[in-house]
């Protein structure tokens, strides 16, 4: 009896092994097919910076700095994007001056070094690109807001070797209007613009067409009541001067369209926000909410009107390191290329404003809204939403 009892404990216990044994067996076969999958994934990014490796990406920055919360820093993030992604060299250059000569100083000296492709941000770089696509005719460049031309504007040519990327502005402008109706208190608004160039008087413009597209179809009452230029992108004190004169007169939403000059409306912004008063920035170009924090954790930043020039960077770093490079075109972006628009995120919005934002993006998406991209279009737009001169809106 006793031996038979042994037996049977030791079947058992054989059985158990075989059990434990098939699931160890299982677990490994399932583990090594993830790491399989895992090993798959490395080795495939492995493969693709390989692909692309020894490739170099330069940018000229314009006369501000790399860190100056709008055109330089969104064309930056999108270059630093791409680098770590495609596993390519980065560099930037900022000019010792303001001249086509220091431009194309830098230009060469990325070209000397052996930079492929070289990104340019602004209108400032159009003379410089303008020569350098002649003179180093195996270098790719993209030139944002910019289309080449020749100092006397008598020659606009766009070569093989360059892409210009141009955006809607209006687009941007006009949705960044509509909530700025929507969120204000006081109904009074304001624009500080900085140098009067295209693509800043197209925010403007299609800021004010917005705050009367609100008022026209949201039961708003609010009006632009100040609309300045400064004349430069760097002056931060002079921005926070013209803000705090906005601010005193009862406006509580200024849009910024105005790099530097910008950030020190930004500052005049927070300096009255953490004493207190309820007053907004509308931040431009890219999302600038983290720039206005302050102390509590909150933001003075209403929304951004924000173009993707970090995306733009970014993509025609992959096409030309994927060989469909469009050299010799002009390429507007609109909020139907997904290359304008607000912020996915908008903390400062109600849901309310949200919603009717997203209304109106969808309509400039397909058509049925035409934000104003001229002054002229403005004026008709505006009489179209039923305002004449003595209205109080300016422009």
């Amino acid at each position: 009896m006793l031996k038979r009892t042994i037996a049977m404990l030791l079947v058992v216990l054989l059985v158990a092994a075989s059990f434990v044994a098939c699931g160890s067996n299982d677990n490994n076969n399932a583990n090594a097919g993830n790491n399989a999958d895992a090993n798959a994934a490395t080795n495939e990014a492995a493969d693709t910076t390989k692909e692309f490796e020894g490739k170099k990406v330069g940018m000229v920055t314009d006369s501000g700095t790399i860190t100056d919360k709008s055109f330089n820093q969104g064309t930056w993030e999108g270059i630093l994007k791409a680098a770590d992604e495609f596993g390519i060299a980065e560099k930037y250059l900022q000019p010792g001056g303001e001249t086509t000569d220091d431009y194309l100083t830098e230009i060469g000296n990325l070209v000397d070094s052996d930079h492929g492709i070289i990104i340019t941000p602004g209108f400032k770089f159009e003379e410089a690109i303008f020569l350098a696509q002649d003179k180093y005719p195996d270098t790719m460049f993209v030139l944002i807001d910019g289309a080449p031309h020749s100092a006397d504007y008598s020659e606009f040519r766009t070569e093989a070797n360059v892409v210009s990327v141009f955006f809607a502005e209006q687009e941007a402008g006009f949705l960044a209007g509509v909530a700025a109706a929507l969120e204000s208190e006081t109904g009074k608004i304001g624009f500080i613009g900085g140098m009067e160039i295209p693509p800043v008087q197209k925010f403007g413009w299609g800021f004010t067409a917005g705050v009367a597209y609100a008022n026209a179809n949201f039961d708003t009452t609010a009006q632009v009541v100040d609309y300045i230029y400064q004349g430069t992108f760097h002056e931060v004190d002079a921005g926070q001067q013209i803000a705090a004169s906005m601010y005193d007169k009862g406006v509580d939403v200024i849009h910024a369209a105005a790099g530097g000059v910008g950030v020190g409306a930004i500052n005049e912004a927070k300096t009255r926000k953490t004493a207190g008063e309820n007053v907004w920035i509308v931040g431009v170009d890219v999302d600038q909410y983290a720039d206005g924090m302050i102390e509590d954790g909150t933001s003075i930043i209403l929304t951004s009107a924000m173009k993707k020039i970090d995306t733009a960077a970014y993509d025609y770093i992959e096409a030309y390191l994927k060989g469909n490079f469009p050299g010799g075109q002009t390429i507007n972006l609109s909020a139907k290329d997904g290359g304008v628009g607000l912020p996915v995120e908008n903390p400062n919005l109600s849901d309310d404003t949200a919603a009717k934002t997203a209304e109106v993006l969808a309509g400039l998406q397909d058509g049925s809204i035409v934000a104003p991209a001229t002054v002229e279009d403005l004026t008709s737009f505006l009489e179209a939403q039923g305002y004449t001169s003595a209205d109080g809106m300016v422009y």
